[in-house]
């Protein structure tokens, strides 16, 4: 499959954006996710759908969550500009999945299956640079000095979302609107779930076989 259409599912910690890098990297598409299509499209003009603001941007700058609709339209730009993509934190409802439906025509859905203690683990584990953004974490990605980023040299910190109880409310959430994404690809074809609580190695082998699997 030259240009795989890939739609990546799982919790919050999954390791989701991982092994999206490696898709990319290995089969030469494009990795698309919510938070950089809004981005590349903060200046769309949506003035014509009648919203309170007339661009993505100004829903960013005010603290607003930026509209189903509005996400939608800009997924829609950014899989149809891509002869192949890996498609990560987009659909996380049922109602973003039946949009999705209508956009594009997917070749493997990829669910990386995680149990909630790893899940914990891995959030409230994770650090990341003050000054860069780098992510750490205390036990599998260690800086080489505690507490200092080794690109920059800024002090690593817990975010307020990876503190303890952040974390059991965005797994709660993620339970009650993604989990029935999940299930809704499950009579997909190209449907794969993969044991994620193993190293990103030995899952992206298995990722990377069902990729080409459906080939």
């Amino acid at each position: 499959m030259s240009d795989p259409h890939v739609l990546i599912l799982g919790a919050p910690g999954a390791g989701k954006g991982t092994q999206s890098a490696r898709i990319a990297d290995e089969f030469g598409v494009e990795h698309v996710t919510t938070g950089d299509a809004l981005r590349a499209n903060k200046d769309m003009d949506i003035s014509d759908m009648d919203f309170e603001y007339d661009t993505p941007r100004e829903y960013m700058e005010a603290g607003d969550l930026v509209p189903d609709a509005v996400v939608n339209a800009i997924v829609e730009e950014a899989l149809s500009s891509a002869d192949g993509y890996v498609l990560d934190g987009y659909p996380r409802n049922l109602e973003q999945a039946e949009e999705l439906e209508g956009m594009t025509e997917l070749d493997v859905v990829l669910h990386l299956d995680v149990s909630r203690d790893e899940l914990v683990d891995r959030l409230t584990g994770r650090r990341v640079c003050d000054d860069c953004g780098t992510n750490y974490h205390v036990e599998f990605d260690q800086p080489e000095t505690e507490g200092v980023c080794d690109e920059c040299g800024g002090d690593l910190v817990q975010r307020e979302d990876d503190q303890p109880e952040s974390v059991k409310n965005r797994l709660d959430v993620f339970d009650e609107n993604t989990q029935p994404v999940i299930d809704h690809y499950g009579d997909h074809d190209g449907f794969v779930s993969i044991d994620g609580d193993r190293a990103p190695d030995a899952v992206w082998a298995d990722v990377r076989d069902a990729i080409d699997a459906h080939n």
